[in-house]
């Protein structure tokens, strides 16, 4: 494995200068990764680097996709095979934000489908994203899902450092995110794989092999 230590603003303007490389009218991006990586702040720190070089962004949070309760939590609160299969509405983050944004799309996007502490939806308004606008899509098992994101970053943590930077109340999502490991290997199939590990010292990994 060959990994290269960078500082978290240098990390953050490397990303977006791939993301201002990616052609077409506008550039859907995936950061993927476990809460403990901190995918919102990293996502978060994106949009300024971004409007620098002349691109708006909108930011999406999977948190905001959610399936209804009913759904989500029919095998209970803490079951991990439902985590891994029923928690997310990836159909919905589709129709609302990513097939919107490809060729021959509108434009126009919906920042969050469901309000999970509500349970029901927050009806808010789509937001249009001008040309060479960007979606930011942050948050778990995004990579599995066949989604067509136009770039991926993973924010990669190896399974010791998952579970000492989990907190003792999501650490039923543990299973999850060993087999989703397993079945996706993210940090194989994105195009942008941060080791985490060491908050505040992120390290980008040039090879695995």
């Amino acid at each position: 494995m060959r990994v290269r230590p960078v500082t978290p603003e240098r990390l953050l303007g490397e990303v977006a200068e791939r993301i201002d490389a990616v052609a077409g009218r506008w550039v859907r991006v995936a950061v993927d990764g476990a809460p403990a990586a901190d995918t919102g702040g990293f996502a978060d720190g994106l949009v300024e680097p971004l409007r620098l070089r002349g691109r708006e962004a909108v930011r999406v949070r999977t948190a905001d996709y959610l399936r209804p309760a009913s759904l989500r939590l029919e095998h209970g609160r803490r079951d991990p095979d439902s985590f891994y299969r029923e928690w997310f509405d990836f159909d919905g983050l589709r129709r609302e934000v990513l097939d919107p944004l490809a060729a021959g799309g509108s434009g126009e996007v919906l920042p969050a489908l469901w309000d999970a502490a509500a349970d029901r939806s927050p009806r808010l308004p789509r937001v249009r994203l001008p040309e060479r606008g960007v979606a930011i899509v942050d948050g778990p098992l995004l990579l599995g899902a066949g989604l067509p994101f136009d770039l991926a970053v993973h924010l990669w943590l190896p399974g010791a450092a998952l579970r000492r930077l989990t907190p003792d109340e999501d650490r039923w999502t543990l299973p999850a995110y060993d087999r989703y490991a397993a079945e996706v290997g993210p940090e194989r199939v994105a195009d942008h794989v941060v080791r985490a590990d060491r908050p505040g010292k992120p390290a980008v990994v040039d090879s695995l092999d």
